[in-house]
C-alpha cells in the first residue's frame, strides 16, 4: 500500500509530530510512507525512515491564523501559495497513493482550502481515485459559526471515506468539541492516542532533579518562561531548566537571558532527548498540546499545566480540564499565572508521589494502521 499524508503545521510542531508518528508505523508495517510537510522546519523531531516533501514553507502570524507568513516572516503572496499548490499537486500525480491522509483538514486549516480543494481535486483525477481520510486529534477548535461546521461536513461527504480520530472516546469523545451529525458519526473511527513509543530513562540522566518548562516547538510560551524565571529566583533550592522552541529560539533565548542572572536557571533550544529528560525531572512547566500530555503521561512526571489560550483558544484548556484528574497534575491559566502562583504549584506537584506512567491507549498509530487496512480491504 503506498500512503501520502499531508500535513501544514502553522504555529507548534504538534500536527506535524503525530504526522511523523503515524507514518513511521504505517512503514513498520510494510507500506510505502511519502510524508508532505508545509509547515515551517522542525529538526527537533524525529524524521528518520521516512520520505519526505517540505513544501515552500508557512506559519501563522502568532495566534492570527488568517494571516499567513512566508520562511522571511513576510506576508505570502498569491505566487508563493501557487507556487505551494504547484508542488503539492505535481507530488500527488507523481506519486499516484493507495490511500490519502489529510492532517486536521476539513476541520481545520480553513486558510489553506483553495491548496486543499486543488490536492483533493487531483486525487480524484488519479488513474486510480485514492481513499481518503482524515486524521484529527482528541479535542478541535470548536467552530465559531455553524457554517464552518456544515462546509467541513460537506468536504467530507463528498470526499473522505472515513475520519480518524486519535483519541479514546471513553474520556474524550469528539463532541467535546465538536458538533456531531448522524452522517459524520458514521465515518469516525476511533484509533486511541497516537503517541510514540515510551522513551524510557535518559541513558545519562539529563533533568535529574530538574524542573523542566517547555513550550512545544513553536515560538510562543514567552509568558511562561518569564513567570519560570520570577519563580525560580523564589526557589533558589530548585534548578529550572527553561527549554525554547521556535525558528527564533536564540533571539528569545538572549532576551531571557538579559532578564537574570540566576545561578539556578538553564536557558537552552528544545532538545529532542526531552522525552527521556522528563523521566527524571522534579517536575514539569508546560503547556498542554496533545503531544506533550502523552509525553508527560507516559514518564508520569509531575506536572503544572499551563493551557494556551491567546486568540480565544479552548483546546488545550478543555484537555487540561481531563488531566488535572490525575494525580500530581495541577492547571494553572494563563490569567493566573504570576511567579508566586507557578512557584507554590511546582512545589505542590513535586511533593506528590511520582506516578509509574499511564497505562491508557497510546498505540493509535498501529491501531490506525490496522483501520486503514481494514477499509482498503472492504473496498469494492
Amino acid at each position: 500500500m503506498k500512503l501520502l499524508i499531508a500535513v501544514t503545521h502553522l504555529l507548534g510542531t504538534g500536527h506535524l509530530s503525530r504526522a511523523l508518528t503515524l507514518g513511521r508505523a504505517f512503514g513498520a508495517a510494510g507500506h510505502q510512507v511519502f510524508l508532505i510537510s508545509g509547515g515551517m522546519p522542525a529538526p527537533q523531531l524525529n524524521h528518520d525512515g521516512l520520505n519526505t516533501l517540505n513544501l515552500p514553507p508557512l506559519r501563522s502570524d502568532g495566534v492570527d491564523f488568517t494571516r499567513l507568513l512566508d520562511e522571511n516572516g513576510q506576508a505570502a503572496t498569491p505566487e508563493y501559495l501557487s507556487a505551494r499548490t504547484a508542488a503539492l499537486c505535481t507530488a500527488l500525480r507523481q506519486f499516484e497513493p493507495d490511500i490519502i491522509i489529510t492532517e486536521l483538514f476539513p476541520f481545520g486549516r480553513r486558510i489553506l482550502s483553495a491548496e486543499f480543494t486543488a490536492f483533493l481535486d487531483t486525487a480524484a483525477t488519479l488513474p486510480k481515485a485514492p481513499m481518503i481520510l482524515s486524521s484529527i486529534r482528541d479535542i478541535l477548535a470548536p467552530p465559531s459559526k455553524p457554517a464552518k461546521a456544515e462546509k467541513a461536513e460537506q468536504i467530507i461527504a463528498q470526499h473522505y471515506s472515513g475520519v480518524l480520530v486519535h483519541s479514546d472516546p471513553a474520556l474524550t469523545p469528539l463532541e467535546v468539541s465538536w458538533p456531531i451529525t448522524p452522517a459524520l458519526r458514521a465515518k469516525l473511527h476511533y484509533t486511541g492516542y497516537v503517541a510514540p513509543p515510551p522513551s524510557g530513562p535518559h541513558p545519562e540522566g539529563a533533568g535529574h532533579g530538574e524542573v523542566l518548562v517547555s513550550a512545544g516547538g513553536g515560538s510562543v510560551g514567552t509568558p511562561i518562561y518569564r513567570a519560570a524565571l520570577g519563580a525560580a529566583a523564589l526557589t533558589p533550592d530548585l534548578y529550572w531548566r527553561l527549554l525554547v522552541g521556535g525558528k527564533d529560539a536564540a533571539e528569545r533565548i538572549a532576551s531571557l537571558r538579559g532578564a537574570h542572572n540566576l545561578a539556578n536557571v538553564a536557558l537552552e533550544k528544545a532538545r529532542p532527548d526531552f522525552r527521556q529528560m522528563l523521566y527524571h525531572a522534579a517536575a514539569s512547566v508546560s503547556m498542554c498540546g496533545y503531544n506533550t500530555a502523552l509525553d508527560l503521561l507516559q514518564a508520569g512526571t509531575p506536572s503544572v499545566l499551563v493551557p494556551f489560550d491567546d486568540g480565544n483558544e479552548v483546546e488545550q484548556g478543555l484537555r487540561a480540564e481531563s488531566l488535572a484528574r490525575e494525580p500530581a497534575m495541577e492547571v494553572l491559566r494563563s490569567g493566573e499565572l504570576s511567579p508566586e502562583a507557578l512557584a507554590a504549584s511546582v512545589r505542590q506537584v513535586a511533593r506528590q508521589p511520582r506516578q509509574t506512567g499511564s497505562t491508557g491507549q497510546f498505540d493509535g498509530a498501529t491501531r490506525s494502521v490496522e483501520i486503514v487496512e481494514t477499509l482498503l480491504g472492504s473496498e469494492p
